[in-house]
């Protein structure tokens, strides 16, 4: 009987193996600091300075607050904790699918692969985002469940360490 066993253990190994398929990569773990935005990045010119509000009258679309870092515009250190906060109006829902995070620069840079996994539908909450020293321009975009969108534009001056 131990023979017996001795050769089918290897085999029911690799089957699960096998079944498992190959791994998937995690996202971060909350203390791991993820690269919001790379050295090469940060290099692009950046937007001329100008209002990026767009304003059309009453909107009941969704809404974005910055929550951290609370010192914006004032100057943090990387990495820094990101926090937006969502919300909808009128008894729509946040579409967290379609949530959007771009550096605006030339040409523009979509961060929100970046920031996927730490988003819900009430925000995003990066604990460490890796960003190299600069001014950046942000702009975060979300829609609700009616369509409507909400963006909000915010500066990250992030100081030398």
């Amino acid at each position: 009987m131990a023979a017996k066993a001795t050769t089918v253990l290897p085999l029911i190994v690799a089957i699960a193996a096998t079944l498992a398929g190959p791994c998937r990569a995690q996202p971060p773990a909350p203390s791991q600091p993820i690269v919001l935005i790379t050295a090469d990045e940060a290099k692009r010119p950046r937007q001329p300075e100008a209002d990026l509000a767009f304003r059309a009258g009453i909107s009941r679309g969704p809404a974005i607050n910055l929550l951290t870092p609370t010192a914006a515009p004032a100057a943090v250190q990387s990495p820094v904790h990101l926090e937006l906060k969502f919300m909808a109006h009128g008894g729509a829902k946040i579409d967290k699918s379609s949530f959007k995070l771009t550096d605006v620069v030339v040409p523009a840079v979509d961060l929100t692969d970046r920031v996927k996994s730490f988003t819900k539908a009430d925000g995003i909450d990066v604990p460490a985002a890796e960003i190299p020293p600069g001014i950046y321009t942000i702009h975060a975009e979300i829609k609700d469940s009616d369509g409507r969108s909400g963006s909000l534009t915010f500066t990250l001056n992030v100081a030398k360490p």
